[in-house]
């Protein structure tokens, strides 16, 4: 097949995708946005939310995160749509019958699908995260549902072999109680530090034990105890790191999501998994795109009894499907079943056999 660039056919197809699937992102966004007003306005009236944070703070943020989580779907319901209609209308059939192949008609689908992954990629890359924090942030502060919860039993790893157990946090006064901190360096127990309490402080980063004993070790394991009422310390933890959670994650642009990775792995943090898992959905989405285009366009090419009412039961049945997959391989990476490199992608890779089987059938 020789390409001699996009040609004015070409174009008349990528003016439909784009038009089509922006008319259908922002007609659906309209919907979401009427749902969640009706669900969340007692809240937003009985805490007295200014309008204009609601706006600009909450529903200018929300609108874009919904988008980029959902849009493999629009993606593939806008080629489902469009395309079955231009079946529907003899235009495929009057294009191939031109001289033009199966193979040149898909490129300008795959030019649409990718302009489409790569705002995806920019958006979930750098744009969000900034968007996602406001967001968030609103949400804490209006919405009654998003509760601050204590964290229970948690070991984190320090630089040069320090280990701190916590056995449990509160978020209401920023206090780890039942504090312990072990000095391990050499590979041996040389100190080890308990505390009835340990307060962060937002403003200096210090934190202050309350209640505290010190053991220094020796070389034969003997023991010198030290105590006192309250002590300044410094470590490489603050309040932040007890709340990873889904939604702080989504905060974090695409340098920062790798230095927390970074740093989890190195504490033995089991919520570094989530951070794979943010990670790792800000690669495979953009991609899907390109994925359920070939699977739409396959499906779509080919005059139907049952007209477009079949294609788009068909399309919406995959579309489905696939977000459904795509939420359950991440409970493979948070039970610790598969990494996060492969089981993210796992939707991709059973959809990339789908099309291509599709795909080679389509011509025929």
């Amino acid at each position: 097949m020789r390409f001699n660039g996009l040609q004015k056919l070409d174009w008349y197809i990528i003016r439909k995708f784009l038009v089509t699937f922006f008319v259908a992102i922002a007609f659906l966004s309209l919907i979401i946005v009427i749902f969640d007003i009706s669900e969340k306005i007692e809240d937003f009236v009985r805490k007295e939310a200014p309008l204009h944070e609601i706006i600009f703070d909450y529903y200018v943020n929300f609108v874009p995160y919904f988008i980029n989580m959902y849009s493999p779907m629009f993606v593939f319901l806008t080629v489902i749509f469009f395309t079955s209609k231009m079946t529907q209308d003899s235009e495929v059939v009057a294009m191939l019958s031109s001289g033009i192949s199966y193979h040149r008609l898909m490129v300008p689908y795959l030019v649409s699908a990718s302009f489409i992954a790569i705002l995806s990629l920019i958006l979930g890359l750098w744009i969000l995260p900034p968007a996602n924090a406001k967001r968030v942030q609103f949400e804490q502060k209006y919405n009654s549902y998003r509760k601050v919860k204590m964290g229970h039993d948690m070991h984190y790893k320090l630089e040069d072999d320090h280990f701190v157990y916590i056995e449990s946090f509160s978020a209401y006064n920023n206090t780890a109680y039942n504090f312990t901190l072990e000095d391990m360096t050499g590979g041996r127990l040389q100190s080890k530090i308990t505390a009835e309490s340990a307060q962060y402080d937002t403003v200096s980063g210090v934190w202050k034990l309350r209640n505290w004993f010190i053991r220094d070790y020796d070389e034969g394991m003997g023991d010198h105890i030290r105590s006192g009422r309250q002590m300044d310390t410094t470590l490489s933890l603050t309040r932040d790191d007890f709340f990873r959670n889904r939604y702080t994650i989504q905060e974090l642009n695409y340098q920062e999501l790798n230095e927390l990775i970074e740093t989890q792995k190195m504490r033995g943090d089991a919520s570094v998994n989530m951070s794979l898992i943010e990670k790792n959905n800000r690669f495979s989405l953009p991609f899907s795109a390109l994925i359920l285009t070939i699977i739409g366009v396959a499906l779509c090419t080919k005059k139907k009894r049952g007209g477009m009412g079949w294609n788009l039961a068909a399309g919406t049945a995959l579309g489905f499907s696939y977000i459904l997959f795509m939420q359950f391989s991440e409970m493979f990476v948070i039970t610790d079943t598969l990494p996060a490199g492969i089981a993210i992608w796992l939707p991709n890779y059973l959809y990339t056999v789908i099309a291509i089987v599709l795909y080679i059938k389509a011509p025929k």
